[in-house]
């Protein structure tokens, strides 16, 4: 099991993750010390150059993996359509991390219907041996035909989770999970409660193969639930991968 958090160049983890004194320039190298793993959003908003990803794929650790959001222009602009372009250009530039590419994230724009033609043609254009995750928003999406493209495509559903309540069914498309944390209910928001972070486990039953990502970054909540989570899963017997101390 993956554990990390979405992102790390967040101000407010001065104190909770990076020293008082630390350069932010040194922020990733920080990072990749606690955590062996992180979900790159930043890439969705601005795809980086592929010799930005090499300079991150050389200040990381060996072992380390880092997630991708796919651009906003696929999955906001486009909406999935003529996905053969933007697909081969971010796949161009990721090709920089080397090894260290983990899955690709396709998070689809809360309003945007469910189309099953779009969601299959551009899953086709993902080379075999990416792992993709697609992450729907809107409620028409939860159909078996749309669980059949995804079971097709080797692609997973993104499993999501606000408020302590899941965001999305908990369908097992391929044999490898992936699970997003936006925000928790408990009395210091937006940190999650134990009661809560259990509850996951229990629904990754069986499951080893995981990407578990924090995206409740303010005031540094990510760090520590991310921490108190993995705590909690190697507590229940998951082998869990390099995580900041609760």
């Amino acid at each position: 099991m993956l554990v990390g958090t979405s992102g790390w160049q967040y101000a407010d983890w001065r104190g909770v993750l990076y020293p008082p004194g630390l350069a932010q320039k040194r922020w990733l190298e920080r990072y990749g010390e606690c955590f062996q793993t992180v979900e790159n959003n930043g890439t969705f908003y601005r795809l980086q150059a592929r010799e930005t990803f090499e300079s991150w794929r050389e200040r990381t650790p060996d072992d380390f993996v880092m997630a991708i959001k796919a651009s906003r222009f696929l999955t906001h602009v486009r909406k999935l359509t003529d996905p053969k372009e933007p697909v081969d250009r971010l796949l161009a530039a990721a090709g920089g991390l080397g090894d260290k590419l983990g899955p690709v994230l396709l998070q689809l724009p809360p309003t945007l219907h469910a189309d099953p033609e779009a969601l299959a043609a551009c899953l086709g254009c993902f080379p075999t041996g990416i792992r993709i995750a697609v992450e729907p928003r809107h409620p028409s999406w939860w159909t078996d035909e749309i669980r059949d493209v995804l079971v097709s495509h080797a692609a997973t559903l993104c499993w999501s989770d606000r408020f302590g309540r899941p965001q999305t069914p908990l369908w097992r498309t391929t044999d490898w999970a992936y699970l997003r944390f936006h925000e928790g209910g408990s009395a210091i928001p937006p940190s999650y409660g134990d009661t809560a972070l259990r509850s996951w486990l229990r629904r990754l039953n069986g499951l080893d193969d995981v990407y578990v990502y924090f995206n409740n970054d303010l005031t540094g909540a990510a760090v520590r639930d991310a921490a108190r989570f993995a705590n909690l899963a190697r507590a229940s017997g998951h082998t869990v991968s390099r995580t900041a101390s609760a």
